[in-house]
């Protein structure tokens, strides 16, 4: 081989290993620190009242509308008898239940802060399995109504056998999937 093709296999591998070595550290990174959450806008009714506290002209934020796909409920879930009541909201649910997964038979009261669900020790609702984010979803009052909101984790959150691509507003009894764990919000 010629001294050019052998100078060029060596830069090609030193550039393959600095590459190897960056996404390694990325990876570490996002474990450490974990994925930035995103704010939810404020509800309407909320957002006018803080406006017109303020003074300000600003319109209230409408709350965002459930993507079809998220409306929709998978073939599996349908089939099953229903046992769901209406949206869950502060009157109407007081406690989230574990009904599979490693904790099991876990009741947890809820309040009006939001709830954090990962294997992050930060997190309000710790569930250590492979398949759970650090950060994975998080359970937030979003005016009366519970939402669920998926953290871009890697396995996704399931409402009611529909995967949660934005905030969700909540049916009281549906399933809500988090890695190998499922809960419900209940009275």
């Amino acid at each position: 081989m010629s001294e050019l093709t052998l100078l060029l296999l060596r830069i090609g591998f030193l550039i393959l290993l600095w590459a190897f070595v960056f996404v390694v550290v990325y990876s570490m990174r996002a474990d450490l620190f974990g994925v930035r959450v995103r704010r939810m806008p404020e509800p309407a009714g909320e957002a006018a009242a803080g406006a017109a506290a303020a003074g300000s002209a600003t319109a209230a934020v409408p709350p965002p509308a459930a993507p079809a796909a998220a409306a929709s409920v998978a073939p599996a879930a349908a089939n099953r008898p229903s046992k769901k009541g209406g949206a869950a909201t502060t009157e109407s649910v007081q406690r989230i239940v574990i009904t599979s997964g490693p904790k099991a038979g876990l009741e947890l009261p809820l309040t009006n802060e939001p709830l954090t669900i990962g294997r992050s020790s930060e997190s309000g609702l710790v569930i250590r399995d492979d398949y759970t984010s650090s950060h994975h979803a998080r359970l937030v009052l979003w005016g009366e109504q519970w939402m669920i909101q998926d953290l871009d984790s890697t396995n996704g959150t399931w409402h009611d056998g529909a995967r949660v691509q934005a905030p969700t507003p909540v049916t009281i009894g549906a399933p809500i999937k988090v890695g190998a764990t499922t809960f419900e919000l209940r009275k």
